[in-house]
């Protein structure tokens, strides 16, 4: 019965727009990633999802605005102007892409699912290297509301944001 009188008053609320799950894994609060910039939330907000595929996935439709040479890292925009990094592992940048296959370039337009990036999980391992995957809201300011979800086990697209 409120709820009808809350529409009437107030309109149906505007459901948040999200950030989903780039990969299937385990969310994490950032502050559990072994790097100072993740966790003291230097580079932004978001979650870390420790990976069980090597696999990334598109969050959200929008543009791949920068594919890093080393394919370890892929950064989306929203439609909506959300800026998204998605960074497979910590110090995987020197790995100089070996492990790393993308699939999407710099500039491409993605629809939310598309396959971005693969990665061997178990030679990066071999290599010494932690997969943890930072999640990260560039442009938080822009979210004064935004609430992460960590804690559970998501499948790809499964919401990790709410914006």
């Amino acid at each position: 019965m409120f709820d009808s009188w809350k529409k009437l008053f107030i309109g149906d609320e505007k459901e948040r727009d999200k950030v989903l799950a780039p990969v299937e894994g385990k969310v994490v609060p950032l502050s559990e990633v072994n790097d100072p910039a993740f966790s003291q939330e230097i580079l932004g907000k978001g979650v870390a999802i420790i990976p069980e595929r090597g696999r990334i996935v598109a969050p959200f439709d929008g543009v791949v605005s920068v594919m890093f040479e080393t394919k370890h890292a892929v950064s989306v925009t929203s439609e909506h102007g959300t800026e998204v990094i998605i960074h497979v592992g910590l110090d995987t940048v020197r790995l100089k892409g070996s492990y790393y296959t993308s699939f999407k370039n710099q500039g491409d337009h993605v629809k939310q699912g598309d396959l971005l990036l693969e990665f061997d999980r178990k030679a990066i391992k071999e290599a010494g290297y932690d997969l943890i995957t930072p999640v990260i809201v560039c442009n938080p300011s822009c979210y004064p509301d935004m609430v992460c979800h960590s804690g559970r086990q998501v499948n790809e697209l499964e919401p990790i944001i709410d914006l």
